[in-house]
């Protein structure tokens, strides 16, 4: 999985498609981010003695495969590659700028 916290990326599949956000967290086991404003779902918190319960809004996961990257410069989605295994950069496939 190329990605990590804090990389700007845009859906290109499922109900939320063409939405733009910020990636909050990475599951890497389960190959799936969460993106902040995407996949927002409504939770219930049981109430016990210090709160009363409410439902909150919150944002799920989504699968890996259904987020690009996006190119800050271009403000378009790109396909990224690593430079150097020893770098460890991501760089777009096609003019080879770096990303980070």
């Amino acid at each position: 999985m190329n990605f990590k916290t804090g990389d700007k990326v845009v859906v290109i599949a499922g109900k939320n498609k063409g939405k733009e956000g910020k990636i909050i967290k990475t599951l890497k086991a389960e190959n799936r981010v969460v993106v902040e404003g995407v996949n927002v779902v409504k939770k219930t918190l049981k109430p016990n003695g210090q709160n009363p319960g409410n439902i909150i809004d919150m944002e799920a996961p989504i699968h890996a495969s259904n987020v690009k990257i996006m190119d800050s410069k271009a403000t378009k989605k790109v396909a990224v590659a690593t430079e150097k295994k020893e770098t460890k950069k991501k760089v777009t496939k096609k003019s080879k700028e770096n990303i980070d």
